[in-house]
């Protein structure tokens, strides 16, 4: 009888892993399907993983690549929990997006329990790579220290030496914050106060008084998505810049400044990892993203894109989808493609790259319904990005 239960038990474990090698690579998007965030990364961000493994080629170390997607519904549990189902019951090796900070700090910690990779494109908090970072944490895209050091260094003495903040109030609004308002005062400039407005909301009067009320020279919105979108297009109304305040935003895309068009957002200046027209290479990715979706492709869908095709060659070049394995072959190879030109991954998880200070351009200076910003400058990404040393993670020798 203990041989039979041996035998049946030898024979479990061979289905077991007969069914892995079976199901291939799987990569989890998990991402925002239907809330604020659902244009910045969502469906486009799906579409940007799909597409990053067919110009791989569909398949790496014989087997096929296959993908799953799941909303989060902006709520960390629900992404912890699918996280969990994910690697543990559904073969997944890789999570990618999350443009949440409360999600992806919380999908990071459940990755490094399991060994498994987590690649975030879509949060900006920067204790992904300081305080919190993973040995199988990756922050590719964009983050808050750099985000405010773009815009704070660019803007300061630029625009005006007195700010004004308009909050989202959760854990990545107050981190853009808190790093844009250091930089800000380490160039000369001087905070008169912020406002805080819930996720989602529709009414952004007491804060625009507020902002009215201050006297700021720049008012600047640390939120994102349909709340940036609600509060520019309200600041509008109010007449914020025919009355002298000018408009910055801390972490803005491409879809808000197409949602709002030249028109409403004219001038208002905001940091950002990639913008579609930069160069050759960008352009033509955005064209075919274009011919899919509809729309061109944020920093973030663009992110998803470079971040899955650089994992799948390291996967590639590794012979093994082992989590640490590649982690250490994707920090060995440099990122060339279409978001970046020599980007390198840091022990801490933090992938340096080229940042870009941009305008939204005037309706006189637009050629047509995407051409939406112009390129203030160019920041090296060792001059954007914090250094690796100050950042507080456990993972760096000092």
């Amino acid at each position: 009888m203990k041989c039979l239960v041996g035998l049946l038990t030898t024979l479990v474990s061979l289905m077991a892993l007969m069914g892995a090698a079976e199901a291939g690579v799987k990569i989890g998007v998990l991402t925002d399907q239907t809330s604020a965030y659902a244009d910045i990364s969502g469906p486009g961000s799906v579409a940007a993983t799909h597409m990053a493994i067919e110009d791989f080629g569909s398949s790496v170390l014989g087997q096929p690549i296959s993908l799953v997607a799941a909303d989060t519904l902006n709520k960390s549990d629900t992404a912890a929990a699918i996280a969990r189902q994910w690697y543990d019951q559904e073969g997944v090796s890789m999570i990618i997006d999350l443009p949440n900070s409360a999600v992806a700090l919380a999908v990071q910690a459940i990755a490094k329990e399991k060994g498994k990779i987590s690649i975030v494109s879509g949060a900006s908090v920067d204790s992904l790579t300081g305080a919190q970072c993973s040995p199988t944490g990756i922050h590719w895209t964009y983050d808050s220290y750099a985000l405010g050091k773009v815009l704070g260094n660019g803007m300061a003495k630029e625009a005006g030496s007195t700010w004004f903040f308009i909050t989202v109030d959760y854990t990545g609004g107050y981190a853009l914050e808190r790093t844009a308002s250091a930089f800000i005062q380490a160039a000369g400039g001087k905070v008169l106060g912020a406002a805080r407005h819930p996720l989602g909301t529709t009414d952004f009067s007491s804060q625009l008084l507020a902002a009215q009320a201050s006297g700021a020279q720049v008012v600047v919105f640390a939120d994102a998505g349909s709340d940036l979108i609600n509060g520019v297009k309200q600041a509008s109304e109010f007449k914020l810049t025919a009355q002298g305040q000018k408009l910055a935003a801390i972490a803005m895309f491409l879809s808000e400044a197409k949602a709002l068009g030249p028109q409403v957002a004219q001038g208002l200046v905001y940091g950002t990892a990639f913008y579609w027209d930069m160069n050759e290479k960008a352009r033509a990715f955005a064209h075919r993203f274009q011919e899919r979706t509809g729309r061109k492709p944020t920093e973030v869908q663009a992110g998803v894109y470079s971040a899955t095709l650089h994992y799948l060659n390291a996967v590639k070049a590794a012979g093994t989808d082992d989590a640490m394995i590649v982690m250490a072959k994707m920090r060995e190879m440099p990122v060339n493609d279409m978001f970046t030109a020599g980007g390198k991954l840091r022990a801490d998880g933090r992938m340096v790259h080229d940042m870009l200070l941009v305008q939204v351009k005037s309706p006189a200076e637009s050629s047509g319904p995407w051409d939406l910003l112009k390129v203030i400058r160019v920041i090296p990404g060792d001059d954007a990005f914090r250094p690796l040393a100050e950042g507080g993670c456990p993972l760096v020798t000092k």
